[in-house]
């Protein structure tokens, strides 16, 4: 994480649970600073939703993928502005790697906000069970 450019020294944990859905949750603080602000914040997420049904929930703002052999999908701002995440199907439900750009005042054109989240995503679905 931290040759991602995350502190990997301040991960905070969460438990998340939803109705019959529950997600484990990871959050990093990026270590880029845009005039004294934190660039951008990473959260991975694994919960026990079907692929199918998280494209069901935003099939309009996503995009089906694969990373290393892995079907997903691409969701371009599922929560807002700034945000990019991608779905992995796991053997449990998903992993979810999202990311958000904090702004320094200044907008994020749309394009780019999945910029190297393909790589980062490459990376990390390499420790994910199958």
């Amino acid at each position: 994480m931290t040759a991602a450019g995350y502190d990997a020294a301040h991960k905070e944990f969460a438990d998340m649970p939803m109705g019959s859905y529950t997600f484990l949750a990871c959050a990093y603080r990026g270590t880029e600073l845009v005039r004294g602000t934190r660039k951008f914040s990473l959260n991975v997420l694994s919960g026990n939703i079907k692929l199918e049904e998280e494209l069901a929930k935003n099939g309009e703002i996503s995009t089906a993928i694969t990373v290393n052999g892995r079907r997903g999908l691409r969701e371009i701002g599922p929560n807002g502005r700034n945000e990019c995440t991608y779905a992995l199907q796991t053997n449990f439900g998903i992993v979810l790697v999202n990311r958000l750009y904090h702004s320094d005042g200044s907008a994020l054109p749309k394009e780019e906000w999945c910029a190297g989240m393909e790589e980062l995503t490459a990376i990390l679905e390499q420790y994910i069970a199958n």
